[in-house]
């Protein structure tokens, strides 16, 4: 018996998640795509990973290069609209902080970010699942973070 996609899409937005812009960078220019598919996988080696829909122009970009995992703060929200496309109104450009070594750049201001080296890709049926080596991790101490849940965003205080 075959689910229908529609609901299973509305019964997976009852589980809320934490919202964030998965970056890397082609030569000089930044690319960013807002993600709620993250998850941390392994600890030694330390593994996370992001689940980016086969079509989407970051499923394109990213296989064998670097990529920061920008989780977002709940003051990030135009952000997190500007990376999925839905820009509401015309927000400056982001703040963008480099990162260690050949590592992708970061947003400034993001609740953590994970800076990753490629580990691996695999196959989720209309997904690709990116696996990332976390080759330096750092957070903000007091901010509170930006939710999805039920296809809206909200503001995570905690």
């Amino acid at each position: 018996m075959a689910i229908d996609p529609q609901q299973l899409r509305t019964c997976l937005g009852h589980f809320a998640t934490g919202v964030t812009v998965v970056s890397c960078a082609v030569g000089d220019t930044l690319h960013g795509a807002t993600v709620n598919a993250f998850t941390a996988v392994s600890l030694d080696p330390p593994l996370v990973l992001v689940s980016l829909d086969r079509a989407s122009k970051a499923a394109r970009l990213l296989p064998g290069r670097p990529f920061t995992v920008n989780v977002l703060a709940e003051e990030q929200r135009h952000l997190a609209l500007r990376f999925a496309g839905r820009q509401e109104t015309p927000t400056p450009s982001p703040r963008w902080q480099p990162a260690p070594g050949p590592l992708a750049p970061a947003l400034h201001g993001s609740l953590a970010t994970f800076f990753c080296s490629p580990w691996a890709n695999h196959d989720g049926g209309d997904h690709v699942l990116f696996l990332g080596r976390v080759e330096h991790a750092a957070q903000l101490p007091d901010a509170q973070p930006l939710i999805f849940y039920r296809s809206a965003f909200h503001c995570g205080a905690l």
